[in-house]
């Protein structure tokens, strides 16, 4: 497993009120810098937006607790998705979203980086991450949650190591 994260630029879109209009985005090219460094970050990653289990638990629950992982000294909490950034802003809004950063990882590069890139055809979803939660210190990867059962077209999705309150746990069992 990697120590640290892998640098990357991500394409995200950013509000701009200057431009103005019923489109007032821009696009903006995100670096792994700019969102690790000196920084303490929960990272939580999952198969896609709109899915069953990310949209009923994964993000909820982080959504959640986001003030308890802000009291024990997290900067941010980041949920990252081989999804482009139109499908995780339209998921963050169908989703009551305010504090969870919504990360697109669209051509699934910081997931292949992170050794995370598995193939889901057999759901007829192509090219996904795995589902795993990590801890980074100033982008040194702190502690990995990675579901079991990793590989391509696995035919369960499980759902038991990388939840917010597993990652509570550890990060409490740290102070």
């Amino acid at each position: 497993m990697i120590t640290h994260v892998p640098d990357v630029t991500f394409k995200t879109r950013v509000r701009d009120e200057s431009i103005g209009g019923e489109n007032p985005f821009k696009w903006y090219d995100l670096t792994t810098d700019e969102l690790f460094a000196n920084k303490k970050v929960v990272v939580f990653s999952l198969p896609g937006a709109f899915t069953p289990t990310c949209s009923t638990s994964h993000l909820p629950r982080y959504e959640e607790l986001y003030n308890e992982f802000k009291a024990l000294g997290v900067d941010e909490v980041v949920c990252v998705s081989v999804n482009d950034a139109f499908v995780m802003y339209q998921w963050g809004l169908k989703q009551g979203r305010e504090n969870v950063f919504l990360l697109p990882d669209g051509n699934g590069e910081f997931t292949r980086k992170m050794g995370m890139l598995v193939e889901k055809s057999n759901l007829g979803f192509g090219m996904r991450s795995w589902r795993y939660s990590m801890y980074v210190d100033n982008k040194e990867i702190k502690k990995v949650f990675k579901e079991p059962n990793f590989g391509d077209n696995c035919p369960t999705d499980p759902f038991e190591v990388s939840d917010a309150d597993t990652m509570l746990e550890y990060l409490k069992s740290q102070k």
